[in-house]
């Protein structure tokens, strides 16, 4: 098994690239000088649309209220030009408690375009790993996700109740048969991990799934001595669905509908579970996890692809990392869903009808896409907007014409959900879709 650039007559399917204008997250950023940060906060105002001059970070405040103060972040550069890298400033330390994550971003100051600055958050690494690939017809186990004797993190888990939720009670009024329910949520967090560090995280949708893969790719790739081919060591969570599939299920409610309501799920009521389960905290009392949005992300298979895309589609400010298998990117939102008002094809809106990805404005997302040759309605009329094959492709070339950082990988004898095409590619879309952010 190799991954090889698609052929060429493939590739045009997928449009041509574009580029992508700077924003306030993004690194065409304005460059300017950072101030103080207050409370603990990073230094360093936020960036503008166009590229500028490169921010001089800020000094970190003094933490109140029991925090850290963060690093003032460097500023971020603008796109192109040779104006000098932003300063990293200093930051003083509060007297107990969580951490803030470190890093401003560039201010608002005009000037000509400048390099990235030395400290802060995650940085733009360029297109490398981008673009479009092939897989397969045979495939090889990744040997980072083998064991090979790297220290092992710890797991956890526990479970949540629908009846404790405002979000999702199981009494829907779109789901054919409402109930309560209970939910298992995993948690592992690698060796690697320094207790009172803001981590970075995943969710992995339809949990346990991918988690034993994820572990492993953990274990040796936080321990790798290549800079290149090294993860940040991030807080693996696998969250469970709420049962059944599909129009009427619980599942179908939080991964096919198309709103922020699963983010907010995860944001607002699965992290402050986990952070209050006593298993955890005995054994890592000052866990936290970063605020910072690069540091967030998803993975899931069909469906819990689909939602991996909409948590960061929807909430940027929260996540802006997704790897997608086999995404249910086709219309399978309930029918009588609230949403269907504004999204009345579903997922198939991101890609075709209503185009959401070309006729929106590019937002800061990294984002793995995967179809194989056999997926589910490999054969079907698009009319019927039931087909994955199509419905990737579409996604990916979307993604590529707007200027994303996207990675499409096509597995070739292969279908819905291969757990082949995932052996032989996760580890590599994990290094892919981490690339930039900082590695202690």
């Amino acid at each position: 098994m190799s991954i090889r650039p698609l052929p060429f007559a493939f590739a045009l399917l997928l449009g041509c690239a574009g580029g992508i204008a700077g924003d306030p997250t993004g690194a065409g950023g304005r460059g300017g000088v950072g101030t103080a940060g207050a409370g603990g906060t990073a230094g360093g105002a936020t960036g503008g649309s166009s590229a500028g001059g490169a921010g001089v970070g800020g000094s970190g405040g003094a933490g109140t209220g029991g925090q850290i103060a963060g690093a003032g972040g460097g500023g971020r550069g603008g796109s192109g030009g040779n104006g000098p890298a932003g300063s990293g400033g200093g930051g003083s330390s509060g007297t107990a408690g969580s951490s803030i994550p470190a890093g401003g971003r560039g201010g608002a100051a005009g000037g000509t375009a400048g390099a990235a600055g030395s400290a802060g958050g995650a940085v733009d690494p360029g297109t490398e790993g981008d673009g479009d690939f092939t897989v397969g017809p045979t495939y090889t186990k990744q040997s980072d996700l083998t064991s090979k004797g790297a220290p092992a993190g710890k797991s956890f888990s526990f479970t949540m109740q629908s009846a404790d939720s405002k979000i999702y009670t199981g009494l829907d009024t779109t789901l054919t048969s409402p109930k309560a329910f209970s939910r298992s949520i995993n948690v592992y967090i690698p060796a690697k991990y320094k207790d009172g560090t803001a981590a970075p995280f995943m969710i992995i949708h339809d949990g346990p799934g991918a988690l034993g893969n994820v572990k492993l790719a953990l274990d040796n790739l936080t321990a790798s001595n290549d800079p290149a081919r090294r993860l940040p060591a991030f807080v693996a969570i696998a969250v469970a669905n709420g049962g059944g599939d599909s129009l009427g299920s619980e599942r179908g409610l939080e991964y096919d509908t198309m709103s922020d309501r699963f983010a907010r799920f995860i944001d607002g009521e699965v992290l402050p579970a986990v952070l209050a389960n006593a298993q955890i905290k005995a054994a890592f009392p000052n866990l936290a996890f970063t605020t910072d949005p690069e540091g967030r992300g998803s993975i899931g298979c069909s469906s819990g692809g689909a939602a991996a895309l909409t948590m960061a589609w929807f909430r940027p400010d929260l996540f802006r990392k997704a790897i997608t298998y086999s995404g249910t990117f086709v219309d399978q939102q309930d029918t009588d869903a609230p949403e269907e008002k504004m999204f009345p094809l579903g997922a198939w809106e991101y890609h075709s009808s209503m185009a959401l990805i070309a006729n929106s404005d590019p937002k800061p997302l990294r984002v793995f896409v995967n179809a194989n040759d056999r997926d589910n309605g490999y054969n079907a009329a698009e009319s019927g907007h039931h087909n994955w094959v199509l419905a990737n492709q579409r996604t990916a070339a979307a993604l590529k014409a707007k200027g994303y950082h996207y990675r499409y990988v096509v597995g070739q004898n292969a279908g819905h959900c291969d757990g082949n095409v995932q052996n032989a590619t996760l580890a590599d879309a994990l290094v892919w879709v981490w690339r930039g952010y900082p590695i202690e």
